[in-house]
């Protein structure tokens, strides 16, 4: 932003900062009687331990961080839904991640067990019953980028993060997971984290080294003392001056992780403010007054002005023309989440053998579309890939074909996955400052976030 329009700004930051001063002071009162007796750490998470760590090893190709598939046994107890259900209907129902052929022949070679015991895919469900499911685990890639640690100390660790990179284990991304970099590149084998980011967000991520600092912390996050402040890039000209955005959002899917704008949602409110506009896009600073899930994501989607490349709510297909604006969907719920699915899974990776049918219009002018969406995502993620400690990782993780391990039983061993091309790896959001009692942090703006950034890259991938 220049310098004229930071001056003209000035009284609007002023109203902007007086705005969340009233509402934190209206709000305090509702906490501290009410979570009084409340534990204020999220979770405590375990040191990583070295047989965990050596499960697999990491390997870099081309703007990638992998890793060589390996195998892990999952391990979990019945739950009170699954009691009275067959096997087979509770895993093709609840874990999508593979066919309903593939979990009948895992149990049929004993890779799933009941009690430490092979079944057949008939098993009735009990009480108490504990689940082991061995796989060949074949873990999504993520950005080849380096963790830029901000700052170390006896309390906090504080870091960059990369986007494409989960902060925990979760789905198909375990070893690719930020705590499990942190372990194997940094050392950091025990930390607690205060707060998350999505896995396509980037920036500021606050861990604490403490059980207590982390209960502190947590301490302030819920009673709203911490202040945060992140920037995103949203389609088109977002209007000028304070944009106070109160809509309530309501969580329609716990297990894919989509909210919508809906008066029978929690309350939640995100203050905006534009910073600049190179005619296409704008850089928009967020403070969001509440913590809910996708908050910001979803108010930019209700106000106009999606998140330029947010594969969930800046997607014509799923959200219709109007993208959501003014929460029209245009569509009923269950119709929504069922576009969702069809557009986020594992499918989507597999590479179909056999000849490519004749392209009509639109599927070449989809492709042209993805082309474009490519470049500006290599573009953006340059950034990252190119910061300092790249080259020393680079070496360390060159590609062993010895370290392959090849399933027979395994169907993931048999078929033919794409990488994760650019645009899968990044969004244009970025946690930028965060500020509590006696602290306080803040990361570097990527070059995406910039004044002159343009969308238009004549870069070839």
């Amino acid at each position: 932003m220049n310098s004229e329009s930071a001056s003209a700004n000035i009284a609007d930051n002023q109203s902007a900062e007086s705005l969340v001063k009233k509402v934190h002071l209206k709000r305090k009162s509702d906490f501290v009687n009410k979570n009084a007796k409340r534990t204020c750490c999220k979770e405590v998470r375990r040191g990583l331990d070295d047989s965990t760590l050596k499960e697999t090893e990491y390997y870099f190709e081309n703007y990638l961080r992998k890793v060589y598939p390996y195998y892990f046994t999952y391990t979990t107890f019945c739950k009170g839904r699954w009691v009275g259900k067959n096997l087979i209907d509770v895993f093709s129902e609840e874990f999508r991640a593979h066919s309903k052929e593939e979990y009948e022949k895992n149990i049929a070679v004993g890779n799933i067990k009941i009690n430490g015991k092979p079944i057949t895919g008939d098993y009735v469900f009990k009480d108490n019953d504990r689940v082991t499911n061995k796989v060949h685990r074949h873990e999504i890639a993520v950005a080849a980028a380096p963790i830029k640690v901000i700052h170390s100390s006896d309390e906090f660790l504080i870091v960059d993060k990369p986007p494409s990179i989960p902060i925990h284990p979760c789905g198909r991304y375990r070893h690719n997971c930020l705590l499990f970099i942190l372990a194997k590149d940094h050392g950091f084998k025990e930390l607690y984290s205060v707060h998350r980011l999505d896995r396509l967000t980037s920036g500021l991520l606050v861990f604490t080294k403490t059980i207590k600092k982390s209960q502190e912390i947590n301490e302030q996050i819920r009673e709203r003392k911490v202040k945060k402040e992140y920037v995103c890039r949203v389609v088109g000209n977002f209007p000028d001056g304070i944009i106070h955005c109160k809509e309530s959002l309501e969580v329609i899917s716990p297990k894919m992780g989509i909210c919508i704008v809906s008066p029978t949602g929690k309350e939640c409110e995100t203050i905006f403010e534009k910073l600049s506009y190179n005619g296409t896009s704008s850089v928009v600073s967020c403070k969001p007054l509440t913590g809910r899930m996708h908050q910001i994501r979803v108010h930019l989607q209700y106000l106009g002005h999606p998140i330029t490349n947010d594969p969930i709510y800046n997607h014509d297909h799923v959200f219709g023309p109007l993208k959501g604006k003014n929460g029209d969907m245009g569509k009923s719920r269950e119709q929504l989440l069922e576009d969702l699915l069809k557009t986020h899974n594992l499918q989507k990776w597999l590479i179909e053998d056999g000849p490519l049918l004749e392209e009509s219009n639109t599927s070449i002018q989809n492709s042209v579309e993805e082309d474009k969406k490519n470049k500006m995502s290599l573009n953006a993620l340059e950034y990252y890939l190119k910061s300092d400690g790249y080259e020393k990782l680079a070496e360390k993780y060159v590609k062993k074909p010895e370290n392959f391990i090849i399933e027979d039983s395994c169907d993931l061993c048999h078929q033919r996955y794409m990488d994760p091309q650019p645009k899968d790896l990044i969004m244009f959001l970025h946690a930028l400052k965060y500020r509590g009692e006696g602290w306080e942090f803040e990361s570097e703006l990527p070059s995406w976030a910039k004044d002159d950034w343009k969308e238009t890259i004549t870069q070839e991938l």
